[in-house]
């Protein structure tokens, strides 16, 4: 199956988190979408890698998307070598999308740095022809990156106001990680009361941005081609 479009993230809940309103519009308007996982987050304080990987195929049906699969890296030490980006070109090349979703590459959370940098360098390799890997060589048309934790002068913001509900119960399909008073495990920095609150702030602030209900940013190193400026600014 061919994609239109190809998300990377460190952690399963990391895309619905902070591209799940993008990736809910792109389904609405037919594209075919997919996520990679890179890890299993077993690492992760709450929940088991079994249980996270329930909840992911949950939110994946919230989403509606057509893939979804996990390349089971080390959580806590995704390394930006050899194998990994054989594994990562293999996604890649396998399902030949025309854009890459990656993490931006400065964040509080090491797994997502070097997830940012396992996918950058993988959307370069996978274009070379010697490069070998299962599938023939193939290069994506753009690499675009979401934000996390930190976040730079966006290159665009995307209009999730109707998408939000959906992104939202997206995420609150990772029961275990999430706050719920009835469940007895460690607090975390996502597990606390206020933490979703603050997902739905972030986006209202970018929203305002662009003078909408929600909004979701997103980031891109190269400049941006445009043939008619009024399809942009007008």
């Amino acid at each position: 199956m061919m994609l239109d479009v190809l998300a990377f993230g460190a952690h399963p809940d990391d895309v619905e988190l902070f591209c799940g309103g993008l990736l809910s519009k792109l389904k609405k308007q037919g594209k075919k979408v997919g996520i990679i996982d890179l890890t299993r987050g077993e690492m992760g304080t709450r929940g088991t890698p079994d249980i996270r990987e329930q909840e992911a195929k949950e939110a994946a049906k919230v989403l509606n998307l057509d893939v979804r699969e996990n390349a089971k890296l080390e959580d806590g030490n995704i390394q930006v070598d050899a194998l990994s980006k054989k594994v990562v070109i293999n996604f890649i090349r396998k399902y030949k999308p025309k854009i890459i979703l990656a993490p931006y590459w400065e964040d509080r959370h090491p797994d997502h740095v070097y997830a940012s940098r396992l996918v950058s360098a993988s959307f370069f390799y996978s274009g070379l022809t010697r490069m070998e890997s299962e599938y023939e060589a193939y290069r994506p048309k753009n690499l675009i990156y979401y934000f996390q934790h930190e976040t730079a002068k966006p290159s665009f913001i995307v209009d999730i106001s109707d998408e939000f509900p959906t992104k939202m119960n997206a995420v609150k399909a990772y029961k275990s990680q999430f706050y719920n008073p009835d469940q007895e495990a460690p607090n975390t920095f996502i597990s606390q009361p206020e933490f979703l609150d603050s997902v739905e702030n972030r986006a209202k602030y970018f929203g305002f941005q662009i003078a909408v209900e929600y909004g979701e940013p997103y980031f891109v190193k190269s400049a941006l081609k445009i043939d008619n400026i009024f399809d942009i600014f007008a």
